[in-house]
């Protein structure tokens, strides 16, 4: 099994300008790899390949010793794999007639990570093992940058990235080879509703609250956004005013990614079956403001709810969830959300009529009242273990 692992990373001064230079000439290495492939096909009609990008490598890295030459030739060729995979979700969009979204250039705060594809090349981690109080992970060119390693690393480490956020630096360690940590049996199944009111709803009756971080960051936020809109472009002070906004945005979803791995903890621990609908998060999520031909309906209702849905982080919750459940030898299943808010759970009756409000559910057939929420969890647990019986039998 493979698990990811992310540390703060407690560099020196002189390391994290170490660090803010290696950033900055892999996002040159990107963006002039792309202008070569732009230029190349524009000009000549030959697309350019990673392998012939990688293949010039060399040659930058012994004409730029004191820039490009200064750091791991793998962490540069996972840069240019990095802009080569761009390349291929751009044609395969293009090929699946969605919206193809050309590769961009990486503006300073669009590119925030290095990877360095193997421990061992030009990176090493627990590079100082017999120190008594600290681990130290090396990067070439930078040094030993100690860590605050805040749990064990299980597995065996097969790459590391190094991630900016605001002006923190992060170290991300995917392992390999993850020994599993199942929990005992507990007998119990659940299904979930995904929801704005409660975070989530399940079919036993339990509700965990959503605490809207982002709302309760939004006077801060607003503060912060009216500051930097009074900045002059390409000022310090303009500079520092994007950084107190990039902060307060990063705290919100460190919050967000805490709350969903206490809650999806939660849940695995208590059961050995968990079913949750599987959602489209970016359809229910798109804008209804239409076009100038043919406007959008109730636009401003829209974008709240939107906003409330993205606050709550379900998709964010969804993949913690999965990984928990994979480590814990959980069950997780996912099932078609089709009605599953219209259905009565005691005699199966569909009507939009059945949910009179977000909270209230009263069948028109058999009179059957509940909260809507755990009316709709229970009919997913019951379409979840349908599916799981159908599978066992085939």
């Amino acid at each position: 099994m493979r698990r990811s692992f992310t540390f703060l990373l407690r560099p020196t001064s002189k390391q994290a300008a170490s660090l803010a230079a290696c950033l900055e000439d892999h996002r040159a290495l990107y963006n002039a790899a792309l202008e070569h492939r732009r230029t190349a096909y524009a000009k000549a009609g030959v697309s350019v390949r990673y392998g012939d990008q990688s293949a010039e490598l060399k040659h930058i890295r012994a004409d730029d010793l004191d820039g490009q030459g200064r750091w791991s030739f793998s962490s540069q060729q996972a840069t240019l794999r990095r802009l080569d995979a761009a390349f291929r979700a751009f044609f395969a969009r293009v090929k699946a007639g969605r919206t193809p979204g050309f590769p961009r250039f990486k503006g300073r705060g669009r590119f925030d990570t290095v990877t360095w594809p193997k421990d061992g090349d030009g990176c090493r981690w627990d590079s100082q093992p017999g120190h008594p109080t600290a681990a130290y992970v090396r990067l070439q060119g930078v040094g030993h940058v100690r860590v605050h390693r805040h749990r064990p690393v299980r597995g065996r480490v097969k790459t590391i990235a190094v991630k900016r956020e605001g002006s923190r630096w992060y170290v991300i360690l995917s392992c390999d080879d993850v020994p599993a940590e199942p929990l005992p049996a507990t007998g119990a199944v659940a299904g979930i509703d995904m929801g704005v009111a409660s975070l989530i709803t399940t079919s036993d009756g339990e509700h965990i609250g959503n605490p809207r971080h982002l709302a309760a960051s939004a006077d801060r936020l607003a503060n912060a956004q009216r500051d930097l809109a009074r900045k002059k472009r390409g000022s310090e002070r303009r500079r520092k005013a994007v950084a107190r906004v990039a902060a307060l945005h990063a705290k919100v979803r460190r919050q967000r990614l805490d709350y969903a791995h206490k809650a999806a903890l939660a849940l695995v621990r208590g059961h050995d079956v968990i079913v949750h609908e599987d959602l489209r998060i970016a359809n229910m999520t798109r804008s209804a403001s239409g076009t100038l031909e043919a406007p959008g309906r109730n636009v401003a209702a829209k974008s709240g709810l939107n906003r409330s849905i993205l606050d709550a982080g379900w998709g964010v919750f969804l993949t913690v969830l999965a990984h928990k459940a994979e480590s814990a030898g959980r069950e997780l299943i996912a099932v078609n959300p089709a009605d599953t808010s219209r259905t009565c759970a005691e005699c199966g009756h569909v009507a939009k009529e059945n949910r009179l409000t977000r909270a209230v559910f009263r069948c028109t057939a058999c009179g059957h009242a509940a909260h809507a929420d755990v009316n709709a969890a229970i009919n997913t647990l019951r379409a979840g273990l349908a599916l799981r019986e159908a599978a066992q039998a085939a």
